[in-house]
């Protein structure tokens, strides 16, 4: 069964990175370009990662939608990675607050997003058995 996995990031050309990198895994990718549309479309495809960009125009950032999901009875077992160009201690802060499972500062590297993305799942489906 493959694995699904929600891009909520608001640049194009780092979505395409992204589903660049993942599409050759065992993955079914969905993508919105922002925080609204991210939560519309996490309702109807229960995703289990979401690979979430903190920064992103409209009137949801990253740590709102976050904490939505994590508090959605319906979505507990959603890993969330928080994607920023901001590594300080205040945005990890701010992003654990959130309910954040995972954080990568941009620019990673592929190896770094496949390497996050399989642990985060191999730990969801180890909760899940």
């Amino acid at each position: 069964m493959n694995k699904i996995i929600l891009i909520v990031e608001d640049q194009a050309d780092i979505r395409k990175l992204i589903r660049m990198t993942l599409e050759f895994g065992d993955y079914e990718l969905h993508e919105a370009d922002n925080g609204v549309g991210g939560l519309r479309m996490l309702e109807g495809i229960k995703p289990h990662l979401m690979l979430l960009d903190v920064m992103m125009p409209g009137e949801l950032d990253g740590f709102q939608v976050c904490e939505r999901v994590k508090r959605d009875a319906r979505l507990a077992t959603t890993r969330v990675v928080m994607l920023t160009a901001r590594g300080q201690q205040t945005d990890l802060e701010a992003g654990t607050r959130a309910g954040a499972d995972a954080y990568l500062t941009k620019p990673f590297s592929p190896l770094e997003l496949i390497d996050t993305v399989e642990a985060m799942l191999d730990q969801q489906a180890a909760e899940t058995v």
